[in-house]
């Protein structure tokens, strides 16, 4: 029985990079651009059913919510040749179509006055469910929707469904963005990132954008560019999912192995080799097992820009292989690592490497034998969050901007909002800094008694 997972895409980010998934997702399982699979290649050896669900015309429907505060971006989509693919039930637009003004509080407030009809939509998609596993969101922590709708959603999720799981693939800001406030709507979406997502994907745009000019030669990548390396990490990072082996083949099968502590929930991404979707010839090189897994450690192939240092170290990491590759091959790489120390783990937990082995999709040629991703939990994720406590300060210390935050219900009554998104991010920064000392479990220890006193 397949353990569904529905998508929720949440303002002109979320929705861009959901139609690149779904288009890969249709490729990736022989399905047409709307929704009719191939004749003969239902052979039953894929789990479409985890992100599709078959209507009464026996075509595949994506389990996907889409919302937006303003049209362009869904409209976009609807004008696309994906248009017929999409359930119209499951897509709601705002009726003024002003969009949150790339204000948190906003998106936050209009996500409450469209409770109702939100709801509705994920419940009928819940209740279509024969396993519901959990929630998937795509979205960016810096604008106004996918910010502030998206951090109504997470609450509302935990509070109506508190035993499935929710992840989210998060995309981080530019420090060059346009979007002025970009630090307020960031810290306030990392508090309920921490507090009420169970995973978060972390997906940075000067990391993306350096990958798109370094390894795929793009002079000035453009946002579709950098969609396409988000929609690779995606159907790569659900590849178990969908073609299941004797591990990992399921979220929480995925998360209890990368995220050993509730708080500590955030992981960066590697991928290899990079090609580029028009020409995948340019980027061919010989790709075995351990070229494969040495290259997911390297830092150039993260999808984060981090600032690291002697002390960061890894959690947890899982490489999910996919192409020919065999058990001893993963085995001698795994030792060869060992030996050469590539990877520096936590003192307190294994210093290991976990490995999935899947298969490819049938239905795309590709040009290398092996290709790998990493998901990693490591400390030097706490680098993003102090970048944006530091961004924050410089604008509060100056009282910028703050006049359309304190015209929504939520700063009615003062800042205390930012005070306490604040405290909380400072926590998270604290238990990653924490995770690298070898006295981690007393430290976690005295926080829990100091709790209950």
């Amino acid at each position: 029985m397949p353990r569904e997972i529905i998508t929720l895409q949440a303002g002109q980010c979320g929705n861009q990079i959901g139609m690149e998934f779904w288009a890969q997702l249709c490729k990736e399982h022989g399905i047409s651009k709307d929704g009719i699979l191939k004749v003969g290649d239902n052979d039953g050896n894929d789990r479409k059913d985890v992100f599709f669900y078959q209507a009464d015309d026996e075509k595949y429907v994506p389990r996907a919510i889409l919302l937006d505060l303003e049209p362009r971006v869904i409209n976009n989509i609807l004008q696309s040749d994906y248009d017929r693919l999409y359930n119209p039930e499951n897509i709601y637009l705002s009726p003024d179509g002003g969009g949150a003004g790339n204000i948190w509080a906003v998106g936050y407030e209009q996500g409450e006055q469209l409770h109702e009809d939100i709801i509705e939509m994920i419940d009928r998609e819940a209740d279509g469910s024969d396993s519901l596993e959990g929630f998937m969101l795509l979205h960016s922590i810096a604008g106004g929707t996918g910010s502030g709708l998206g951090s109504y959603l997470l609450e509302n999720l935990n509070d109506r469904y508190p035993k499935k799981l929710i992840q989210t693939y998060s995309v981080f800001p530019n420090n060059e963005e346009a979007v002025i406030v970009q630090p307020y709507n960031s810290l306030l979406s990392l508090k309920r990132l921490t507090t009420n997502a169970d995973c978060v994907v972390v997906l940075d745009n000067i990391a993306l954008n350096r990958i798109a000019a370094d390894k795929l030669h793009f002079k000035n990548p453009t946002f579709a560019q950098a969609n396409q390396l988000v929609s690779t990490v995606m159907s790569a990072s659900t590849t178990t999912l969908r073609y299941p082996g004797y591990m990992n083949n399921d979220l929480v099968g995925l998360m209890s192995s990368l995220i050993p502590t509730p708080r500590c929930h955030y992981l960066m991404t590697s991928y290899t080799p990079f090609t580029d979707p028009a020409d995948q010839t340019k980027s061919v090189r010989k790709t075995t097992v351990l070229d494969v897994m040495r290259r997911l450690l390297q830092p150039k192939n993260r999808m984060v820009s981090t600032v690291s240092t002697k002390k960061n170290c890894y959690i947890s990491i899982m490489n999910i292989i996919q192409g020919e590759a065999d058990p001893t091959e993963v085995h001698k790489s795994l030792l060869r690592i060992r030996e050469r120390r590539l990877a520096q783990f936590i003192p307190w937990g294994p210093a290991s490497i976990q490995v999935a082995i899947s298969r490819k999709s049938p239905y795309i040629e590709t040009h290398h034998r092996v290709s790998g991703l990493m998901l990693a939990n490591h400390t030097s994720i706490a680098s993003l969050f102090k970048r944006t406590i530091d961004q924050y300060d410089k604008l509060r210390k100056r009282g910028a901007f703050l006049d359309q935050y304190k015209k929504t219900r939520i700063f009615s009554d003062g800042l205390d909002e930012f005070d306490s998104s604040k405290e909380i991010v400072q926590e998270l920064i604290d238990e990653y800094e924490a995770c690298e000392s070898p006295d981690y479990i007393n430290w976690v220890c005295i926080i829990i008694i100091s709790l209950y006193l």
